[in-house]
């Protein structure tokens, strides 16, 4: 009997091998926050910076479960997230 398909995405294998360590972040420089495109509808996690405001780009989402997981690495909660169009 064959073995089972082990195969993964690239977003998973990445977010295995970031997983080990416990992820962070400045709290008073940077802010969470989810860029979507209002053209395709692409998103992105990331932070922005409260002084300058750029954002730095983190995990391209491609599903909810991207999201989830960006938010879990990071210890953020949904209403955290600032919302950038």
């Amino acid at each position: 009997m064959p073995a089972a398909s082990a195969a993964i995405s690239v977003t998973e294998m990445a977010w295995r091998l970031h997983s080990s360590t416990a992820a962070s972040y400045d709290h008073e420089t940077l802010q969470p926050a989810v860029r979507t495109s209002i053209c395709t509808g692409e998103k992105t996690a990331g932070f922005v910076n409260r002084k300058d405001g750029h954002f730095s780009e983190v995990l391209l989402i491609r599903s909810d479960k991207d999201l989830d997981e960006f938010l879990r690495e990071y210890g953020i909660e949904r209403k955290d997230l600032r919302w950038i169009y």
